[in-house]
Formats: C-alpha cells, structure tokens, sequence
C-alpha cells in the first residue's frame, strides 16, 4: 500500500497537488516521490515536511539531464542532498542511471556514467538505498551497480527479463506500475521474481489511462494484476509490497495485520 515512485514535484499537480495527497492519504499508507531534478527540490522538501510520515522523498539527478546540468549545480545539489538526508528528509538517493533512449552519442552516455557512479559512491557514503532509472542500457547499469558492489538498489519500472538472474543474484529488488497491465515481459518478470523483491509503483503523473494524468491510487490495479500473475490473493501482495518498502526504504511506518 505504498507508492514508491511518483512525481508529485511535477507541474501536472501544481492545481491541486494538495487535494490528491489527501484523497491518497484516504487509500494508501504513503508515497514516495522522487526528486530527480535540483530545480524541484523545494517543492519536494515543502510536501515531505507538511506531509510528514505520508509522503517521504528520494533525491538525485535524471540521467536525461545530462548535457543540461552543469558541473556546479551538480555538486551543489549532493551537497544538498547529504544535508537533507542527515536532518531525515531522504530515504534514498536516485532516480539516477542510464538513458540511451534519450541519449544517443557516446560521449555524453560516458558523462552519465561518471555522474551515475558519483550517486554510487554518494549513497554509499550516506548508507541510503538506491533507485535506478534504466531505459535501453540495463546491461550497462546493472555492470556499474555489480562493479561498485551496490548492495541496496531498487530497479524502477525494470523490464529485461533475460537479466533478471542478475538482479536476483545481487539481491536487489524491483518495482512495477501499470504497465504491468499490457506488457508480457513484465508479466513474465513478475511471474519469476519474488514477492518479497517487489514494490509497487506508478510514476504519476505519467501511465494514466488513455493519456490522462496518474495517481499513486492506480498502485491498487497493479497490485491486482500482480496477484493475478502470482495466483495469489490480492491482500497478500498488497501487504508483502508494503512491508518490502518499509524494510528498503527504512520507514518509519506500519502495516496493519
């Protein structure tokens, strides 16, 4: 009952941001929303410190923005981080990894390698979990986390079966949102993965229905479509994925027996 990646900081609820963290807050046991640009952190800090044990957030930088950010506001913003993760205000570093489907010159793909390792090594030293943001460059992602022996990384909205052995060798853990609902080879991964090694996510704003704007609340059809996969109940996979998150994310939470 718990989403552990959206984007609330996103201009899509700047109306009425309010109103969906407490019809939400009506359903689910929190979200976790994911700052993965210096520019959103105040928004995101003002809704973890006014929403206080219901929305938690993670912090790092987007590897599309890669060629945008600049060297100073990349130091300025871990430096940020390290600040706010002492005072309470981070659960974990990330969104950070490789985009090649947005990146495409080599150049600039070894730039977001470089910035993904300063995260590594970033994480490490504040000994908070990591979210990893993959998209067409998971065997490059999951060589880096292997050679920077990354112990707890969650892969967001991860969707490569053949390397699933991999993942569940390094014991990392997994999260999945709507697209569960159409496509085969995220129903084939859920179907192999654990159910402990699973989370529940939707990266509102993005993958509502027919365009429309997400929610944390779509967590609930994914959930359902997980259990389905699994043939299990509903109530057992939404409570497992809950406690998953609490133990990855060290929250201060509890789910209801």
């Amino acid at each position: 009952m718990i989403d552990v990646h959206c984007h609330f900081e996103q201009k899509d609820y700047d109306k009425d941001r309010d109103a969906v963290i407490e019809a939400c807050k009506k359903e689910i046991l929190a979200v976790i929303s994911s700052c993965a640009d210096p520019r959103d952190w105040p928004i995101t800090l003002e809704m973890v410190k006014k929403y206080r044990g219901f929305v938690f957030a993670t912090a790092g930088i987007h590897p599309e923005y890669i060629k945008d950010i600049k060297k100073e506001e990349i130091s300025a913003f871990m430096e940020t981080i390290k600040k706010e993760a002492k005072g309470g205000n981070i659960v974990a570093v990330g969104e950070i990894g490789l985009d090649y489907y947005w990146i495409k010159e080599g150049l600039w793909r070894e730039k977001q390698k470089e910035l993904m390792i300063k995260f590594i090594q970033l994480s490490q030293e504040l000994n908070l979990p990591l979210v990893i943001h993959s998209r067409d460059a998971m065997a490059d992602t999951i060589y880096i986390l292997e050679k920077y022996k990354v112990k707890n990384a969650l892969l967001h909205s991860f969707g490569e079966r053949k390397l699933l052995p991999r993942v569940m060798e390094s014991n990392w853990s997994i999260s999945v949102g709507p697209i569960i609902k159409r496509s085969k080879e995220h129903k084939k991964i859920i179907r192999d993965m654990p159910l402990d090694k699973i989370m529940l996510e939707t990266d509102a704003p993005w993958f509502g229905e027919e365009g429309k704007r997400n929610t944390p609340l779509a967590i609930r059809e994914v959930a359902e479509k997980i259990a389905e996969i699994k043939k299990i109940s509903f109530e057992e996979v939404w409570k497992q994925c809950g406690l998953n998150a609490i133990k990855f994310f060290n929250l201060p939470l509890k789910v209801n027996n």
